[in-house]
């Protein structure tokens, strides 16, 4: 189902917001690698927001979310003073990594031997 323009409003709402929070608190560069928010799906109702976000150079991400989702109830609260004006009910704030970097680099690195390989096997051409 396709996200109404409010849906996509309130999500770009939230993404900006939660990049501003991220910063300011410091989660944006963590233990020497980078935090990103890459997308912010809202539900039909509003009141719920999944947050993905994507982990570079991080060593265990799994723990890094881990903290971020036992603060999201603080992040959820500035949220909500920064949206005060804009939102009436703010959306409930769910964490998620997004994993699709990871699986960018792995498809490069099998193109990259497919393509090696193909390179080994052709016999070399005489000019």
């Amino acid at each position: 189902m396709e996200e109404t323009k409010r849906q996509k409003q309130v999500g770009k709402l939230v993404r900006d917001e939660m990049s501003d929070i991220f910063q300011r608190e410091g989660m944006n560069i963590v233990d020497g690698g980078m935090v990103s928010i890459t997308n912010v799906i809202v539900t039909p109702d509003l009141l719920e927001a999944r947050i993905h976000l994507s982990f570079f150079q991080i060593n265990d991400p799994l723990a890094l979310l881990k903290r971020i989702r036992e603060r999201a109830w603080e992040y959820r609260k500035q949220l909500g003073q920064r949206t005060r004006n804009q939102l009436r009910r703010v959306p409930e704030i769910y964490f998620y990594i997004d994993d699709t970097l990871d699986h960018v680099f792995h498809m490069e690195e099998v193109f990259r031997k497919i393509k090696e390989e193909r390179e080994a096997q052709q016999p070399p051409t005489d000019a």
